[in-house]
């Protein structure tokens, strides 16, 4: 079992009362942006999961963000039943047929027993983090079709306002972001075992290259800092090298989970062979650190205190490894390419 995120899912978006949604993976292909965008150095995989990533940091907080505003909750007004949604949906679209209408959730839940919000305890009071405090949302959803087009629009239950898409463009291009960023766009069922073996190849890259890099017992401490007054070549090896050195654990991370979330196969039999069987499953020493090792990759840290610092700094850092390729590209072109380019140019223009 691989331990993801609980807010990620390959593919699929979630529409407002929280069910996937099936349609999403379709349409996104659809309105998604060129695939000429593989053939440029910004599409090649290296690239794509570290600024995509940064990007997913804050998937929860765009997908908010673009997404169309729900109706406002409110215990004393009466919401409309389904029929009443049906006839203002068929008001609203004439010529087109009602074919779903799914009304939201015009009730509190109860908070948890001995959970948060119960028991007079933190987090019961208006504005709590219990979830029985967090207010529900009466959005309804409806569905209307008219020869072979299809649209899923949100209404106001209590004014039977059209609020719009159910799902916007923009939580489209989200969701395009995580199908390149999951499964490199491939839409097969392998696209994520692909994206775990480039994963797993940057691990390598990441371990040869601190192999790489050791300039000796006497000069190490000058490939810890930057030379800002140096040529271009110079600070370009300053740059990939400190970067290297000091990051090094945040890129080993990333390639180790990005492998496991693409390949989980080879850690989870892992963990079990080397786990106690008679610890409950979810509890052993290996559950808990490959749990650690998704969250730590996803970097969507909830915590209200230092929480969106940690994002705020994995979303940076997570420029990094795209950085790296760029650098390290430049450095085998001035060893290997631009010599050998200078040195045949003279024999072209004497064959000339």
């Amino acid at each position: 079992m691989v331990y993801n995120s609980p807010d990620t899912s390959l593919g699929f978006n979630r529409d407002s009362h929280g069910n996937v949604d099936t349609m999403a993976a379709a349409t996104a292909a659809r309105l998604a942006p060129p695939r000429q965008l593989s053939d440029s150095p910004l599409g090649r995989p290296d690239h794509r999961l570290s600024l995509t990533g940064c990007a997913l940091v804050y998937r929860n907080e765009l997908d908010r963000y673009l997404a169309t505003p729900h109706a406002v909750f409110d215990e004393k007004a009466k919401p409309m039943n389904a029929d009443a949604l049906r006839a203002v949906a068929q008001r609203a679209y004439p010529g087109w047929q009602v074919t779903e209408v799914t009304e939201g959730r015009t009730v509190r839940r109860p908070p948890r027993a001995g959970g948060p919000g119960a028991g007079g305890g933190p987090g019961t009071g208006p504005g709590g983090r219990g979830r029985g405090n967090r207010l529900p949302d009466p959005t309804a959803s409806i569905t209307v079709e008219r020869t072979g087009e299809k649209k899923e629009r949100l209404f106001n239950p209590y004014t039977g306002q059209d609020l719009g898409d159910s799902t916007t463009r923009g939580q489209f291009f989200i969701l395009w972001i995580v199908r390149l960023h999951d499964e490199l766009l491939l839409d097969r069922p392998d696209g994520p075992w692909w994206n775990g073996f480039l994963s797993l190849v940057f691990t390598l890259l990441i371990v040869t290259g601190l192999v790489v890099w050791w300039p000796g017992v006497t000069r190490w401490k000058r490939s810890l800092l930057i030379k800002w007054s140096t040529g271009w070549r110079r600070f370009n090896w300053d740059l990939h090298s400190a970067l290297g050195f000091w990051l090094f654990l945040f890129m080993l991370m990333w390639g180790i989970s990005g492998w496991y979330l693409g390949m989980p196969e080879p850690l989870t039999n892992l963990v079990e062979r080397f786990s106690d069987p008679e610890v409950e499953y979810g509890e052993r020493a290996g559950d808990i650190a490959l749990m650690w090792l998704s969250r730590v990759h996803f970097g969507r840290w909830r915590e209200p205190g230092w929480g969106p610092w940690l994002k705020a700094a994995w979303a940076v850092i997570g420029v990094v490894p795209a950085i790296m390729l760029v650098t390290g590209v430049v450095m085998w072109w001035n060893r290997k390419i631009r010599h050998r380019v200078a040195r045949n140019a003279p024999e072209a223009v004497e064959a000339a």
